[in-house]
């Protein structure tokens, strides 16, 4: 099978990165919250008597936490694809999954925080 190179290559990453957000958007409850959370505050942060750096890096960290939430969510499908059945190794996997969505959500609250503050 011959690989995609070029701008074939991009349309057709482009276009799996679509079908991956209408998933996350459809299927993923927290990614949604989520979502809401990043326009919402996105938009306040235009607002908000800060510099450009600031705000950018307001901005930057919300969108990790979206980041941070969809690979989570992609090591929860491996999971459960590979079986449903409870065990040690899969409960660790998804623990650690959840773990990183809760450190990134700190992270930018600590960044909001020290702007703000």
């Amino acid at each position: 099978m011959e690989k995609n190179t070029g701008i074939k290559r991009i349309f057709y990453a482009s276009l799996y990165s679509w079908q991956g957000f209408k998933s996350a958007i459809t299927n993923e409850s927290a990614f949604q919250q989520e979502f809401i959370t990043v326009i919402l505050l996105g938009g306040l942060s235009f607002f908000l008597d800060v510099t450009a750096y600031e705000q950018l890096a307001m901005i930057i960290s919300l969108i990790a936490v979206l980041i941070v939430e969809i690979l989570n969510s992609a090591i929860e499908c491996i999971v459960d694809r590979v079986g449903t059945e409870h065990h040690v190794l899969s409960g660790r996997a998804k623990d650690y999954g959840s773990l990183a969505v809760l450190l990134s959500i700190l992270i930018a609250v600590a960044i909001w925080a020290v702007i703000l503050f």
